[in-house]
């Protein structure tokens, strides 16, 4: 383990202003392959946001919190950043490090009954822009003073507090660099000393049994495509749409002895629960079936206070095989979801201890590097992309797992409660499911997000529906008789 180091104190400064630091960035960066590939694809009818909701207990001061955050992006200069004008013959997109905001990123909408879900659409409607830094939009929405609570998708009251809605423009940064950003806007704001934070690899556990070996479609394979749905609306719409729910954590099977590794973790319930989804869905709407290709960032970064920040996860394919033909049978029987759970748990392990390579393959890293101006790069990508979306994965699943700071903004406003993030759902995949867990464990915060190009309001509620019953089934049972203790939470 690693602890943070206390954050020094700032003295008080105008807004915006960067306080004296060692660091001096380069002038200007040029795009990182994944920021050119995002820079690329960039539609006007589905925004490239990541949205990311903190809800806290309590409140908190305005001009506190202004400039908490303002020195939480001095702290981590490299998202105080603009795209430079670029012309189609350029070599290189290019960012522009500022030694201050352009814009002040900090908003308090007013307040009222409908106030957190219009920031909600905002934050899948608007993006920050590149062109002014930093690229990321902040909002604290207060309740208003009538009312005592809010409620997500599933109905369930939450304590009165501030929400903190931040908005990312994904091209720039991901969900945990910003994730980052904020903690150090929590520790400045609370002038706690940070938390410690693991930076470290496992300690190593003992290898169970080896599983039977995992599923490998073969090439050219074509992954299943999720059915589109739009019984209650008359025509597919522009945008991403977006529920909120929170699940409880469903049991794993005791360890066999003390400190072995977990047969399997939470995380591969989860990938097998969207698996069993989608296979489940593609049945209900006549679909033939197909391997179940699934996309699941892996973040190799530090937790710490120099954690490198930009887009730093690498995408990888799990891969599941067709489902059962058979129609009309229960959604898994249980032997079978055993082993399944055991496969995947190896071939997770191995995926996340493999030398980390390209972040998004070897065909992005080849377009990248081809000695073409940025508009003929820009053309070949797109008409790429177009010809590969057959063989574009099933869905995306992203697990930040249990959030590793606190999140702590003191005596006033408090410690996070539930943390919410949202991945971009682009056609053709279309979905995108993201999931966290605060500081206590007991739930996931789950955050189903859906292009409407391919679902409508009514056919994603269903969706989520059919999660939450594939999730459940992922619960360890103990046998009958027996006296062992499952982990995890209640299913």
């Amino acid at each position: 383990m690693t602890a943070l180091q206390p954050a020094r104190p700032d003295p008080p400064r105008s807004r915006g202003a960067r306080p004296h630091t060692p660091f001096s960035p380069p002038a200007r960066i040029p795009f990182p392959l994944v920021d050119e590939i995002s820079r690329h694809c960039l539609e006007d009818d589905e925004p490239e946001t990541v949205h990311i909701e903190v809800h806290l207990p309590g409140r908190l001061d305005h001009e506190r919190l202004r400039t908490a955050f303002h020195q939480a992006l001095a702290r981590h200069p490299r998202i105080l950043m603009r795209q430079v004008p670029t012309r189609w013959w350029h070599r290189h997109y290019t960012w522009q490090l500022t030694p201050t905001p352009d814009t002040d990123p900090v908003a308090f909408p007013p307040p009222g009954p409908d106030a957190l879900a219009r920031a909600r659409t905002r934050a899948l409607t608007e993006c920050p822009p590149l062109d002014a830094a930093p690229p990321v939009r902040l909002e604290v929405i207060e309740p208003p003073h009538t009312t005592g609570h809010h409620r997500t998708e599933d109905h369930r009251p939450a304590a009165a507090g501030t929400v903190l809605l931040l908005t990312v423009h994904h091209t720039a940064l991901d969900g945990p660099a910003c994730l980052r950003i904020l903690a150090t806007a929590a520790e400045l704001y609370g002038g706690t000393t940070p938390a410690s934070v693991s930076a470290s690899a496992p300690a190593p556990h003992p290898e169970p049994p080896a599983p039977p070996p995992h599923y490998r479609p073969r090439p050219l394979t074509r992954p299943a495509r999720l059915a589109p749905d739009h019984t209650h609306t008359t025509r597919p719409g522009n945008g991403n749409g977006m529920l909120l729910t929170e699940l409880p954590v469903p049991t794993r099977p005791p360890r066999p002895t003390t400190g072995a590794r977990p047969p399997y973790t939470v995380n591969d319930q989860l990938l097998v629960a969207t698996y069993l989804t989608a296979a489940r869905w593609n049945e209900l709407h006549d679909r033939p079936t197909a391997p179940v290709v699934i996309t699941m960032p892996i973040d190799d970064r530090p937790r710490g206070p120099h954690m490198p920040i930009g887009n730093g996860t690498r995408l990888t394919p799990v891969p599941f095989p067709p489902p059962p033909t058979t129609p009309g049978t229960p959604l898994t029987p249980l032997a079978p979801l055993t082993s399944l759970l055991h496969q995947t748990a190896a071939r997770t392990r191995a995926l996340k201890s493999a030398t980390p390579g390209s972040q998004l393959g070897l065909p992005a890293t080849l377009l990248t590097s081809l000695p073409l101006p940025v508009g003929a790069r820009r053309a070949l990508t797109r008409a790429l992309r177009s010809l590969a979306a057959p063989w574009t994965p099933t869905t995306l699943l992203s697990n930040i797992g249990r959030v590793p700071y606190p999140l702590d903004f003191g005596a006033t406003g408090g410690r996070a409660t539930a943390v919410w993030f949202s991945a971009p759902a682009r056609m053709p995949r279309g979905l995108s499911i993201t999931t966290a867990s605060t500081h206590d464990g007991n739930r996931i915060h789950l955050a189903l997000r859906w292009s409407r190009a391919l679902l409508d309001d009514a056919a994603a509620a269903h969706l989520l529906a059919l999660f939450r019953s594939s999730l459940a089934a992922t619960a360890y049972r103990p046998p009958e008789g027996s006296a062992t203790r499952p982990e995890g939470g209640t299913p």
